[in-house]
């Protein structure tokens, strides 16, 4: 798969959240420094090795870095990464101990040809959580899941229709 750029939206959304709930005076509550950011989002999970299996096999991510308790993954052309920690391991702060249980948050991952990238998909053992299906705003898109729940609506955005 080319051009695969993965997403957080529920990042996005917890930003936007902060902002609106500091709206008071938005100016003060931005941290100026910031010039450069780069986005590695995590999920604790107990499924590790079944996770690790996913993404390598069926979506083509790399590994970056992995132990016995932490996984860091990348996209095939290493523009994004998304990391995996097991649950309540002792070198982690309380914070990082609780494991993800399952909803509330999906992956967007954008691809060149989703046509492509669905007729492949088919022939897996995949289930595809949203057959592929063209929106009215642009989004060319299905779904899957990953075996910790979460949905990977996985896109190539077109301009909207008229």
């Amino acid at each position: 798969m080319k051009h695969i750029i993965l997403f957080l939206v529920l990042l996005a959304n917890g930003i936007t959240l902060f902002a609106q709930h500091n709206n008071q005076n938005p100016s003060s509550s931005t941290i100026k420094s910031i010039k450069k950011m780069k986005l590695n989002a995590g999920i604790i999970t107990n499924k590790l090795k079944e996770t690790k299996k996913f993404y390598t096999e069926v979506l083509n991510f790399g590994v970056t870095f992995e132990n016995d308790f932490y996984l860091l993954l990348h996209t095939p052309e290493n523009n994004a990464e998304i990391s995996f920690l097991l649950p309540n391991h002792p070198s982690q702060q309380p914070v990082f101990h609780k494991a993800f249980e399952g909803a509330g948050v999906y992956l967007t991952i954008e691809v060149e040809s989703v046509e492509a990238v669905y007729k492949e998909m088919k022939k897996t053992k995949i289930p595809i959580m949203v057959e592929l299906r063209k929106e009215p705003w642009g989004d060319h898109h299905f779904a899957i899941q990953d075996p910790n729940g979460i949905n990977i609506d996985i896109v190539t955005y077109n301009p909207p229709e008229k």
